[in-house]
């Protein structure tokens, strides 16, 4: 005779509903919010363009057709409304400068195609660069600030390029975090300067940056080490259309993600 084990219950009941219609009502809720958030951030992005980095959440609100309390309800203050702006230009950049980086081209399109990415979002989003730049100073703690982690994230990639090419070479790949770092700064401040004086074309800026970043890892490795690579128009690291899925002593470059 089949008989029931007391012992064994069903979904604890929520209000009156098994725990999973709550799970789901969580999780339409959750989609919900996310949505808002994306279309308010749309909003501000409008309200940039329209009117420089004085971002206001007054002109935000209105941009979007709501209330002020409206907003607030889904950011606490203009500060994580900045995050929130931050974490979009960090995809947008990302997006286009880290297979610029991981391309399988020489060294010099690489530095090249990552300057000329970095330029192009900066060009085409001027406003939220310095929005970002001018309200998280001291704003937002440093794990949070999406500028000091664009930073980090760029670095890491070049970190790991650069380090490639200096153990491929037989030398101390130690080297390549703080020179990647310097380059960093240095194509940020070139940036910063050419957005505020625009004192010659994008073209042009991007290549004296291309020049003086390439100049340098030619001059660290062997002399002539890049001119095959230019021949052969690939990288040095390009692995052939037979070789092994674990290829022996191989340098790879591993990029890191903004998860």
């Amino acid at each position: 005779m089949l008989t029931v084990n007391a012992s064994v219950k069903g979904p604890k009941p929520v209000g009156g509903k098994p725990e999973g219609a709550a799970d789901a009502r969580r999780d339409r809720w959750s989609a919900h919010r996310e949505q808002r958030r994306g279309e308010f951030v749309a909003a501000a992005l409008r309200v940039l363009d329209r009117q420089g980095p004085d971002l206001t959440m007054d002109a935000v609100a209105a941009e979007a057709g709501v209330t002020k309390p409206v907003l607030y309800r889904y950011f606490s203050d203009k500060t994580a409304l900045v995050a929130a702006l931050g974490e979009h230009g960090t995809g947008v950049l990302m997006a286009r400068l880290l297979p610029a980086i991981a391309a399988d081209l020489p060294a010099l399109n690489r530095v090249r195609g990552a300057i000329a990415a970095y330029f192009e979002v900066l060009d085409e989003l001027p406003d939220l660069y310095w929005l970002i730049v001018r309200h998280t100073a001291g704003e937002i703690p440093a794990e949070d600030d999406p500028f000091q982690r664009n930073k980090e994230l760029i670095a890491s990639a070049l970190t790991a390029l650069f380090g490639d090419y200096l153990r491929a070479y037989g030398l101390d790949s130690g080297a390549a975090e703080p020179w990647a770092y310097g380059i960093t700064g240095l194509t940020q401040a070139t940036a910063e300067w050419w957005l505020q004086r625009r004192s010659m074309s994008r073209v042009h800026v991007v290549d004296y940056t291309t020049r003086l970043i390439y100049a340098a890892l030619s001059g660290v490795l062997p002399a002539g080490a890049l001119d095959e690579e230019l021949e052969l128009g690939a990288s040095r690291f390009a692995e052939p259309d037979d070789a092994p899925e674990e290829p022996r002593g191989a340098p790879s470059l591993k990029l890191v993600s903004g998860d």
